[in-house]
């Protein structure tokens, strides 16, 4: 039996071959050390999807940002010698009813919805990060009536919000940014105050109240951070949306007026003759379906890359 034993291992000894190994290789480390970011980012580039979304979203910023200079025209230029030319070379998504290049006005209207729903997004991060940590921190009596608050905010329709702050303000960027952050805040709030009454009992926050630190610094400094990956990708799913009612609100005429324009304005622009011209109709919203479809790919990227139960 032993001599059958011996006769294996001889025999699978001859299979493999003994490298030879310096005195600190064994200490080497294979894998090199990376941050949360790092590897956030590394698992986020694997998403395809989102990468693909990613690129598509950099080049409508491109797009807006130097597509005028490109055409080298004018958004507000009148020619009613080129009205309602379709795409040309010179006029490469044609023109509109007063002769005005259209692929300008895409790209100068594309500024102000970009930036509408940036500006908005940070609003309401903002207000909905430092009422959710207050409320989730404090507790007590703070925690009931800023929730309180948050619900009847949250119960004003938006649309009544527009005509009022339009009656107010008149209709425009100011107006419509006040609108739309007045009421969205609230989910962020609840999102934030949830993850934070977790967080507070956590030993690092003990050791903060113990080293002397107030309750503001422990919450900006200690329990907010904390959140910031699911503010992340809060944020990009945030975006879109306020894009999208920025074009509803303007497609109705309580957004943008002339002689500024967005994609929602220069939709409603050319409702009127989607018959007999609907390139006017076609390229802004292609526009606003290809920066919603990029930012929500984006954000189930991040929603996987940012989680840390599916980091490897």
């Amino acid at each position: 039996m032993s001599d059958s034993i011996n006769n294996s291992v001889d025999t699978s000894k001859e299979k493999f071959q003994i490298l030879p190994m310096a005195s600190g290789d064994s200490e080497k480390i294979l894998r090199p050390s990376m941050t949360y970011w790092q590897d956030a980012w590394r698992r986020f580039k694997k998403n395809k999807l989102a990468l693909v979304a990613l690129i598509m979203l950099c080049l409508v910023v491109f797009f807006t940002i130097f597509g005028p200079a490109i055409s080298g025209n004018q958004f507000d230029e009148l020619n009613r010698k080129n009205k309602n030319e379709t795409s040309s070379s010179e006029f490469w998504f044609g023109t509109d009813n007063l002769g005005r290049d259209l692929f300008t006005r895409v790209c100068v209207g594309g500024r102000v919805s970009l930036i509408i729903g940036l500006v908005c997004t940070l609003v309401m991060v903002t207000i909905g990060m430092l009422i959710g940590g207050i409320a989730g921190y404090i507790g007590g009596i703070t925690d009931d009536l800023l929730m309180r608050l948050v619900e009847i905010i949250g119960s004003i329709p938006r649309l009544v919000l527009v005509i009022l702050i339009s009656l107010i303000l008149d209709k425009g960027m100011l107006a419509l940014v006040l609108a739309m952050t007045i009421t969205a805040w609230g989910g962020t709030a609840r999102l934030v105050r949830g993850q934070i009454l977790q967080l507070r009992e956590q030993e690092f926050v003990l050791a903060a109240k113990s080293l002397g630190a107030g309750p503001a610094r422990i919450i900006l400094e200690h329990l907010l951070p904390n959140v910031l990956s699911l503010i992340i990708v809060r944020m990009t799913f945030a975006v879109p949306g306020f894009i999208f009612d920025e074009a509803f609100l303007s497609y109705i005429g309580l957004g943008i007026q002339p002689p500024n324009t967005s994609w929602g304005a220069l939709a409603s622009a050319a409702q009127d003759k989607i018959m007999f011209y609907p390139h006017q109709l076609f390229f802004p919203a292609l526009f606003i379906v290809i920066t919603m479809l990029s930012f929500n790919m984006i954000g189930d990227g991040l929603s996987d890359a940012l989680d840390p139960k599916l980091r490897k």
